[in-house]
């Protein structure tokens, strides 16, 4: 560890000299074409709305259950294209409603000339205010999706991506009782894969009756909830033998050094959610976990995702592209990432019941990335 912690610090300190190989925000205006030709006269207007998403079960995981997800749809416009952006906010984010519009409404895009200024442009959003991660994700991504649409390609295209590299998705089952496990894992039999929600005392229950079903991989997230290492450890134990290939943050995010040992010793790779946040939060858990799951809620969108990405690969981690419960917008915009993921956890549009765009597919359990430009989603 000690060893691997060095190699970290040596390569962290070239992502931050800017030498690491990743895609160069600060040039993209000199791809701008007619629109960089015309920007003197055209201003982005950014607009937002709240909305409520509606979960088709109660969703329950370790530290509690909710039926809703609160989220702000977001649009930036500029020379009759708009690109569209969303922020997801789930309780335990501590953003809302009133924070994200108190945050949006702070936001001055007409100070810009032109949208293919992004790196300038998410810099001032980051510098605005602190965190509000799900908001400046609903820019970030209304930014990328806009730009893409006036390049006329789809980002994976232009990050120069494989479409065809795309991983499974898992989809997520969460803590129930055996009825209900039993009937969502049946509703799940297209999918290659599926996530199972731990830490609510009930684990091997939950197990048995997803296994009493199907015998598809397992992947499962323990959301914090187990307490003591050494009988986390005798779960993941038991867990490999059903079948489990990743176990995500089984411990609290601040037991690092508990984390550390169980890693040492797991049979499947332990996989950092909640302990990782952003592109500045990769140093804390190297070391401690074998990968990462980046969410754009949480990181602040697809630029940061996207250096967590090749900061993860620099270092030798796995990598799991997720999600929250969100609609096809924001899910879609993540899936761009995927064919750089070795995991992908993209399923929070298919836990929702009131969607308003359209975007990937999921074919078989493989996630299918839009032929579209920009993030690749349309508007219902």
């Amino acid at each position: 560890m000690k060893n691997s912690r060095r190699k970290f610090l040596r390569y962290f300190g070239l992502m931050t000299g800017g030498t690491l190989l990743s895609f160069d925000y600060a040039s993209l205006h000199a791809a701008a074409g007619k629109s960089q030709a015309r920007s003197s006269k055209n201003k982005m207007v950014l607009q937002f709305e709240p909305y409520i998403l509606q979960l088709r079960h109660v969703f329950t995981i370790a530290s509690g259950s909710r039926t809703t997800t609160p989220v702000m749809l977001t649009t930036i416009t500029f020379d009759g294209i708009t690109g569209y952006g969303e922020a997801s906010m789930p309780p335990y984010l501590g953003e809302s409603h009133a924070t994200a519009q108190s945050f949006l409404a702070k936001v001055d895009l007409s100070r810009f000339s032109s949208p293919f200024l992004m790196d300038d442009i998410l810099t001032y959003v980051d510098q605005i205010a602190p965190g509000n991660y799900a908001a400046k994700a609903s820019i970030d991504i209304a930014l990328h999706d806009l730009v893409g649409k006036l390049m006329q390609q789809p980002w994976h295209r232009i990050w120069g991506l494989n479409p065809g590299h795309t991983p499974d998705t898992s989809f997520t089952i969460g803590i129930d009782k055996p009825d209900m496990v039993e009937e969502k894992t049946r509703a799940a039999s297209s999918f290659k894969i599926l996530k199972i929600k731990l830490g609510g005392g009930n684990d091997k229950e939950m197990i048995r009756t997803v296994r009493s079903v199907t015998q598809v991989p397992l992947g499962v997230d323990v959301n914090q909830g187990w307490k003591d290492r050494n009988q986390a450890l005798d779960m993941i134990h038991w867990l490999h033998e059903q079948g489990v290939v990743y176990i995500e943050q089984p411990l609290s995010k601040t037991a690092v050094d508990d984390i550390a040992w169980i890693t040492g010793q797991s049979p499947v790779p332990v996989i950092a959610d909640e302990a990782l946040q952003t592109p500045a939060d990769v140093n804390k858990v190297f070391g401690a976990y074998h990968g990462i799951n980046i969410k754009l809620m949480k990181c602040g969108g697809l630029r940061a995702a996207y250096t967590m990405v090749n900061m993860a690969r620099t270092l030798g981690l796995k990598v799991m592209i997720g999600c929250m419960t969100e609609t096809s917008c924001a899910v879609t915009a993540a899936a761009q990432l995927s064919p750089m993921a070795d995991w992908a956890d993209l399923d929070g549009n298919l836990l929702i019941s009131n969607d308003v765009f359209e975007g990937l597919k999921i074919v078989e359990g493989r996630v299918i990335i839009p032929d579209l430009p920009g993030i690749g989603v349309l508007k219902l």
